[in-house]
């Protein structure tokens, strides 16, 4: 499972940076601040697998 949860939080990272890409492209700056925010729930959901995996070892 906690596989699977990290491919959801590089997909999540993803998505962001596309957003946050056409929001720069578009001059959407709503569209961009929501990538930003869709990177930093991705890096978070990676951090607290990280942190899972090395009490798990």
């Amino acid at each position: 499972m906690s596989g699977e949860q990290k491919a959801e939080a590089k997909v999540e990272q993803g998505k962001g940076k596309l957003k946050e890409a056409a929001g720069r492209l578009t001059g959407n700056e709503r569209l961009e601040a929501e990538g930003r925010a869709e990177q930093a729930q991705g890096d978070a959901r990676q951090a607290k697998e990280k942190i899972k995996d090395t009490f798990k070892h």
